[in-house]
C-alpha cells in the first residue's frame, strides 16, 4: 500500500497557478506528502485519498473489503478505510469515522463516496490539506503592531499584484522577473506561483496606476477645502525629452497635510507658455480641479509669468480667492538662491580657488588618502570627506566651504609637500569664506524650512523673510567692504521680489496664533521702516478683512453649484412658488442691501479672534491641531485655514518627483515609454503615501528605493556627519 501511494504521488506535476483547480489540489497532495510535520503513514493515506477523491466523478468502481473475513487480492480496498472501521448495527453495514464516531452507510454496494465526503470535512480530523497544514507566523507591520498568527492560502494573483507594486515602490527594473536568480528564489519560496515576464509585469503596473489614479481622484473629489498647485519642467538626460510634474497640496478632512502627484506627463517641443498652459489647464479639467483652486506655485521666470496669465484667462475667475488677485505664487526657494546667487559673485575668485582645491585633493583615491593622512598627522579628525559644489545650487557651495574651512591647516600643509598643488586659497579667501558661511547659515536653514512638505510652511514665511531683511540689512554695517558689499546686492535683488509682502503670506501669519495681527503691525517697521510700514501694514489689513468678508458670505458649498441655480425645494410645489416668488425677489433684494451696508456681523468673528492673547512664541504649536480644535469658536476663519495652510512655498514637492525620474530614466532605462514613465512616477507617490500613513519612523527603508544600499555602519556614520557638516564652521 505504501509504495503504491508513492507512485501515485511521484506522478503529481506542479502545475501553472492560474491552471485548473485539479492541478492545484495536485500540487497539495505532493506538498502535504514531503512534509516533516506530519505522522508519516497518516499523511501517505490522505495523499492517496485526495487521488482516489479526484477521480471519483469518473468512475465509482471501488469495491471495499469485509475488514473481519475477506482478503481478495483481485479487489482493491479503498484507502479510505484506513480512516473508518466497518461494523453492523441492527443487522446493516455501518462506517465509523475513527475520529468523530460517526457512522455511515458501509453496504459496499453504496460506494465509498460519501466516505470520502465526508473524510473532507471531518470537524476532529487534525489535518485536512496543505492550506490548513501550514500556519504563517506574520511579521510586525509598519504600524508597529505585534505579530500574528494566520492561515496560510496562496493566490497567483495577489502574489503578482504585490510583485508588481514592489518593482513601482522601490524602482526596481522591469526586467528582473526575467533573471534567472529571481525566478530561481522564487521557485525555492513558491513551486505553485509562475512568475510572470516583463510585459505582463508592465500590464499589471498599469492596472495599478489606473487604479490608484481613481482612488486618488475620488480622495480628491470628497476633498471639500480648496486646492494648491505646484508644478515644474525637467529635461532627461538620456531621453532628451522634456517631463512637467504636477503636484496637488490639501487638508483633508482629518486635517492632515496631503501632497498627491497627479501628472507626469511628456511635454514635446517647443515648451513655450502657450503649450505648458494648455496642458496644465487640461490636467485640472481632467482632476475636476478648475473650481477648486487656491494658489499655483511656480518658479520665477517669464515664461512662467506668461503661464500664469494665459490660466488666468481661462479659469473662471469667480472660483478664485478674491478673482484670482494672488493665483500666483513665486517659489521662495528659487528666489532665495537668486539672492544668494548674487551675492556669492562678489567674492567669487576666492570661491573658485577654493573649489579648485577641493577639486585637486578629490580628484583620485590617492590624493584623498595623502589628505586624510595629512588630518590624522594635525590631530583633525576626517569625520567629512571633501565634497564639490553645483555652481547653481549656493546650498551645495554653502556646503562645500563648510566642510573645506575644518581642513584648513591640512591644505595649508600639503601646499608644503605637493609641487602640484598651485591653487591654494589666500588667507583672506579663508577669513572670507568664514564670515560667509556664518551669515549664509540662515539663508540654509531657512531654505531647509521652505522645502517641508509634511508640515504647512505658509505661516512661518513672514518671520523668516522679516529676519532676512533684517540680517542683510546689518550685514551693510560690516566693517569687511567685500561683506558690506555682497549685502547691498543681496538687499537689492530682495527688494525686487519681497517690497511687498504676499498678501496670502501675511493671512498665513495672522493665523498664527502666536502672530496675528498685533505682532506683524510690530514687525513692519523692521523690513520696511517706519514710514512705509504704516502703508504696507494698511494694505494687508485690508485684504484680510476683504478676504475674510468673501468667505463669510459664501456658502461652503457655494463651488459646487455655481453656474447653475440650486433649489432644495420640490418641483411639487411649483405654483405655490411662482405665487410666493415675487415677495420672495423682494425679501431677497433687502437683505442684500441690509448686509451690504451693515458689516457688524461679519466682522465679529474675526475681531474676538484677533482680541484674544497670544500663544507663546517659543511654545511647540501644532497649527492644524489648533485649527482643527477651534473651529467651533471660528468657522470661518476655519474655512479660511484650510485653505491657505495647505499652500506650500516652493515648488520641492515637484522637483522631488525629478530625482526620482532620473534614477527610473538611467542609461540601461533610457527607453521606457513616456506613459509607462507616468504610471511608475505616480503610481509610486500614491502607494508611498498609503504606505507612510501607517510607517513609523524606525521602518522609514520600507519606503526606499534601490539606490539606497549601505551597510550599516556605514550609514550611522552618514548621519553622524551631516551633523557635523552643519556646525563644524562655528568650531574653527
Amino acid at each position: 500500500m505504501e509504495s503504491q501511494g508513492n507512485k501515485s504521488t511521484s506522478n503529481t506535476s506542479t502545475p501553472s497557478p492560474f491552471g485548473s483547480n485539479q492541478g492545484v489540489k495536485d500540487s497539495n497532495q505532493q506538498l502535504l506528502c514531503n512534509s516533516a510535520t506530519q505522522n508519516e503513514s497518516d499523511t501517505q493515506n490522505e495523499c492517496n485519498i485526495q487521488n482516489e477523491s479526484n477521480t471519483q466523478n469518473e468512475s465509482n468502481t471501488h469495491e471495499t473489503f469485509d475488514d473481519a473475513e475477506k482478503s481478495d487480492v483481485k479487489r482493491k480496498r479503498s484507502v479510505v478505510w484506513n480512516h473508518f472501521k466497518k461494523m453492523k448495527v441492527n443487522g446493516e453495514d455501518k462506517a465509523e469515522c475513527n475520529y468523530c464516531q460517526k457512522k455511515l452507510g458501509g453496504n459496499s454496494k453504496n460506494g465509498t463516496k460519501h466516505l470520502l465526503d465526508h473524510f473532507e470535512r471531518c470537524p476532529r480530523r487534525t489535518v485536512r490539506n496543505i492550506r490548513q497544514s501550514i500556519l504563517v507566523m506574520e511579521q510586525k507591520k509598519v504600524d508597529g503592531s505585534s505579530s500574528y498568527l494566520s492561515n496560510y492560502t496562496f493566490n497567483a494573483d495577489t502574489s503578482r499584484k504585490d510583485l508588481a507594486e514592489m518593482i513601482i515602490v522601490h524602482e526596481y527594473p522591469l526586467s528582473m522577473v526575467e533573471h534567472h536568480g529571481f525566478r530561481k528564489f522564487v521557485s525555492g519560496l513558491q513551486p505553485l506561483f509562475k512568475v510572470p515576464s516583463r510585459n505582463t509585469v508592465k500590464n499589471d503596473i498599469l492596472k495599478i496606476y489606473e487604479f490608484e489614479r481613481q482612488r486618488t481622484m475620488k480622495l480628491l473629489g470628497r476633498n471639500t477645502s480648496r486646492v494648491a498647485i505646484t508644478t515644474d519642467m525637467w529635461t532627461a538626460n538620456h531621453q532628451r525629452k522634456g517631463f512637467m510634474a504636477i503636484t496637488a497640496h490639501f487638508i483633508d478632512e482629518q486635517w492632515n497635510l496631503q501632497s498627491r502627484i497627479t501628472r507626469f506627463i511628456y511635454v514635446p517641443c517647443p515648451h513655450t507658455a502657450d503649450v505648458l498652459a494648455e496642458i496644465l489647464y487640461d490636467c485640472l479639467c481632467d482632476w475636476n480641479l478648475d473650481r477648486k483652486l487656491s494658489t499655483l506655485t511656480i518658479d520665477n521666470c517669464t515664461t512662467n509669468d506668461a503661464i500664469i496669465n494665459k490660466l488666468l484667462e481661462k479659469l473662471p475667475l469667480r472660483s478664485l480667492m478674491l478673482k484670482g488677485q494672488f493665483f500666483h505664487m513665486r517659489c521662495c526657494a528659487h528666489i532665495l538662491n537668486l539672492i544668494v546667487q548674487d551675492g556669492l559673485s562678489i567674492i567669487e575668485e576666492g570661491i573658485e580657488r577654493i573649489r579648485d582645491s577641493v577639486s585637486f585633493w578629490g580628484a583620485s583615491q590617492k590624493r584623498e588618502q595623502r589628505f586624510e593622512e595629512a588630518a590624522h598627522q594635525l590631530g583633525i579628525k576626517y569625520t567629512n570627506k571633501l565634497i564639490i559644489d553645483c555652481k547653481t545650487r549656493w546650498n551645495s557651495t554653502f556646503l562645500m566651504l563648510s566642510v573645506a574651512i575644518r581642513y584648513k591647516d591640512v591644505f595649508t600643509r600639503l601646499k608644503l609637500r605637493e609641487s602640484m598643488y598651485n591653487c591654494f586659497p589666500t588667507e583672506l579667501d579663508w577669513e572670507l569664506a568664514k564670515e560667509i558661511c556664518e551669515r549664509l547659515q540662515l539663508f540654509y536653514e531657512v531654505t531647509l524650512m521652505f522645502s517641508g512638505n509634511k508640515y504647512p510652511t505658509v505661516n512661518v514665511f513672514f518671520p523668516l523673510i522679516c529676519e532676512i531683511g533684517y540680517s542683510l540689512r546689518e550685514w551693510t554695517k560690516s566693517g569687511i567692504d567685500e561683506i558690506s558689499l555682497m549685502a547691498y546686492k543681496m538687499l537689492s535683488k530682495f527688494d525686487k521680489y519681497w517690497s511687498v509682502i504676499h498678501g496670502i503670506m501675511g493671512m498665513a501669519a495672522i493665523l498664527d496664533p502666536r502672530y496675528k495681527l498685533k505682532f506683524v503691525e510690530l514687525l513692519m517697521p523692521v523690513l520696511y521702516g517706519p514710514e512705509k510700514a504704516k502703508v504696507e501694514f494698511q494694505t494687508l489689513e485690508d485684504f484680510v478683512r476683504t478676504l475674510f468678508k468673501e468667505y463669510e458670505s459664501t456658502d461652503p458649498f457655494a463651488r459646487s453649484y455655481e453656474g447653475g441655480v440650486h433649489c432644495s425645494s420640490s418641483m411639487s410645489s411649483g405654483l405655490s412658488f411662482e405665487c410666493r416668488g415675487g415677495f420672495k425677489k423682494l425679501l431677497s433684494d433687502i437683505a442684500s442691501i441690509a448686509s451690504e451696508n451693515d458689516d457688524s456681523g461679519y466682522m465679529a468673528e474675526l475681531d474676538n479672534y484677533l482680541k484674544e492673547k497670544l500663544l507663546p512664541k517659543d511654545v511647540d504649536l501644532d497649527l492644524l491641531v489648533w485649527w482643527k480644535t477651534n473651529g467651533g469658536k471660528y468657522p470661518t476663519l476655519q474655512r479660511i485655514a484650510k485653505d491657505i495652510l495647505a499652500i506650500p512655498v516652493s515648488t520641492v514637492a515637484s522637483e522631488s518627483a525629478f530625482s526620482t525620474s532620473g534614477r527610473l530614466i538611467s542609461p540601461h532605462r533610457s527607453r521606457l515609454h513616456p506613459k509607462t514613465l507616468e504610471a511608475l512616477m505616480c503610481a509610486q507617490s500614491w502607494l508611498l503615501n498609503e504606505i507612510r500613513e501607517t510607517c513609523s519612523e524606525e521602518t522609514e527603508a520600507y519606503c526606499r528605493s534601490v539606490e539606497y544600499d549601505y551597510d550599516v555602519d556605514e550609514v550611522n556614520n552618514v548621519y553622524k556627519n551631516i551633523t557635523i557638516l552643519v556646525t563644524c564652521f562655528y568650531n574653527y
